[in-house]
């Protein structure tokens, strides 16, 4: 039921659940009272269950033999390549550095390379070019603001409330902030976690730790229902399921209501993990809640039958998954539930927490994880493609000291990473391309790189970047840019208030103020996610929105006309400000052929503002290759 529900906006399941509680077991039962822990009946974990790959212990595999011996440049490239060489495929050649720069400044920073970036990396002579600029790349504070946004997609961050009346969480931005910060400062990822699920329990990470538990309370909430029972239910069932998906890679949300249908997790198995969160929140009516605390005087944990807030079941002590815990592992009566929890998370002989970041981080470098199903390791989720790769980089990223950057630097060092996705025009190479196109068509082996368009907030971020508006300025509450006339329109009074500065719209989409009912439009248009759930992987849709969007914008033609004025100051050449352009854009020079039809273009009676805007509906700009 919950697998079904879950496409649908909580508002929408609570009403189908509320229906689901009274038609299908009639009157609701009394409160049963008590608070012993009784038996409840569940099937028990068989060996055919924990022989599932992904509950496997985290062994660092060998490394396998290769016949092309020079041409792994990390042990990644390793395993890529004998999975090739299986399939009797040849990796792509290498990509040139102008299409290298402009890749690696897209995926780490989220903005285009300057033309001085792109002039100094491709005229370096000396050996280790790449490698400094990857290292410089990792240190600028914008590769923050750009994975930040991965973060918080999961964490389903939005700056309201959502439901009818979307009440503003005044602080929620400090959340937001922390992230950016943490991912700049390669704080150790299972830091990372430890905090975001128990940060007020470490008193070394001080107010910071505090309020990275705001990733738990991120999700929809309804301060002003009546009954805050029912609040509570919805709440505690929402930051269940998201632990157990964003963490853990499976989906918990289906066992609100019964017994999972297809993994080892009954429906115990998910009210003894949401029991480790039941005394770390306080609701007050019409009030927001913002980060997790202690309190000792919270109700007890029960099954709720059929997952319906009113029938309480057996009552219920914390308790980790038995699919992935040890029998005899369990947490003491002394010590502080979530402490525990999040220990037992980030252990190292854990089997799915390293496996399932690793596997976004990889997803996020090139379009689909090792796993297809980022959220989904379960028998119903995709098997690994290169199995040994991700626990090779799994156990990397523990001996490593969970560093995200490290793990990061040694994708984007290899050679899979390198190699072209651009099919060749002519050529023994375009035979290579399309016998890899033939025997390979998803890519699954990686003999060449996957084509990517950018996401929504860089899309934004690159057309204010090249045109030399964007405001680089870091922290803050979210900015709220001006909307188009006809959505201002439709708005209740207050809904969106526009910020003062307009130099504070130009800054980075990651600062824009985010509400759940009212996405910022270019953002929508873009397919950016709703924040009502944790989104593991953004939809790519097509639509001739985003062509008028991109053609008719005031974003669009103010930043083509802001191009068109950099461009002209400095140099009144024609043949020069089509070569900026392609610099600007591209990363690279422009072709004789390029030059002429940009010329006969302008000639025609075409501004350089035309020209501008047009070069940025390209492709060639919004997609990466």
């Amino acid at each position: 039921m919950m697998c079904f529900l879950a496409r649908f906006p909580w508002t929408a399941r609570l009403l189908v659940l509320g229906w689901f509680a009274t038609t299908l077991t009639g009157a609701v039962a009394d409160d049963p009272g008590h608070d012993a822990v009784t038996e409840v009946e569940e099937e028990e974990i068989s060996d055919f269950d924990r022989n599932h790959w992904a509950f496997q212990p985290i062994v660092r595999p060998a490394l396998p033999a290769v016949k092309q011996i020079d041409w792994p440049q990390t042990a990644i490239d390793r395993f890529i390549l004998a999975r090739l060489e299986k399939e009797s495929l040849d990796p792509a050649p290498m990509a040139d550095r102008a299409t290298l720069i402009r890749r690696l400044c897209w995926d780490l920073t989220g903005l285009p390379p300057t033309v001085d970036q792109v002039q100094r990396f491709v005229s370096d002579p000396r050996p280790g070019a790449y490698a400094r600029l990857v290292d410089s790349l990792l240190a600028s504070p914008e590769y923050g603001k750009h994975w930040g946004q991965f973060w918080l997609d999961l964490a389903r961050y939005a700056d309201t409330d959502g439901f009818e009346h979307d009440k503003i969480r005044e602080q929620a931005w400090r959340y937001r902030d922390w992230v950016i910060d943490a991912i700049n400062r390669d704080l150790p990822y299972d830091t990372f976690l430890r905090w975001q699920l128990a940060g007020d329990l470490d008193s070394s990470g001080g107010e910071d730790a505090t309020t990275a538990t705001a990733f738990c309370l991120s999700g929809p909430d309804m301060p002003d229902i009546n009954s805050m029972d029912q609040r509570r239910h919805v709440l505690l069932n929402e930051i269940t399921s998201t632990v157990g998906s964003v963490i853990l890679g499976l989906q918990f949300g289906c066992a609100q209501c019964h017994d999972h249908k297809y993994d080892a997790i009954s429906q115990a198995d998910f009210y003894r993990l949401r029991a480790f969160f039941d005394s770390s929140i306080r609701l007050r009516q019409n009030q927001s809640v913002s980060v997790l605390a202690s309190y000792d005087d919270s109700p007890r944990t029960h099954l709720m039958i059929r997952g319906d807030w009113r029938r309480k079941g057996s009552a219920l002590n914390p308790a980790f998954p038995r699919i992935v815990n040890e029998p005899d592992a369990t947490p003491s009566s002394d010590a502080s539930p979530r402490g525990e929890l999040a220990d037992w998370i980030t252990d190292r002989s854990n089997p799915l927490t390293a496996r399932v970041f690793v596997n976004r981080i990889w997803q996020q470098h090139f379009g689909t994880g090792l796993v297809a199903t980022p959220s989904d390791f379960g028998v119903m989720g995709d098997s690994p493609t290169h199995p040994q790769l991700l626990d090779y980089l799994s156990d990397e990223l523990m001996r490593s000291d969970w560093s995200i950057k490290r793990l990061q630097r040694m994708i984007v060092m290899s050679g899979v990473y390198r190699v072209s996705g651009s099919r060749p025009t002519e050529g023994p190479e375009r035979g290579f391309w399309d016998r890899s196109l033939a025997a390979d068509p998803d890519n699954r082996w990686l003999s060449r790189f996957p084509r990517r368009r950018l996401d929504a907030e860089a899309i934004r971020d690159g057309l204010l970047a090249v045109s030399g508006s964007l405001n680089h300025e870091m922290g803050g509450p979210g900015v709220r840019p001006t909307l188009p006339a006809e959505m201002i329109k439709t708005l209740k009074s207050g809904q969106w208030k526009v910020t003062p500065s307009v130099d504070d719209h130009h800054r980075r989409s990651i600062y824009i103020f985010a509400r759940r009912n009212l996405r910022y439009p270019f953002f929508a248009t873009f397919d950016r996610p709703t924040a009502d759930q944790p989104c593991a992987r953004r939809n790519q849709s097509t639509t001739a929105i985003q062509s008028l969007t991109l053609l008719n914008s005031e974003l669009m033609v103010k930043s083509s006309e802001r191009l068109a004025s950099a461009v002209s100051a400095g140099d009144a050449d024609v043949n020069s400000q089509i070569d900026s352009l392609y610099l600007r854009l591209y990363s690279r020079s422009p072709g004789a052929a390029e030059v002429k039809a940009a010329t006969a273009f302008l000639a025609g009676g075409a501004s350089l503002r035309d020209l501008c805007r047009a070069m940025l509906n390209s492709n060639e700009f919004l997609y990466v290759d």
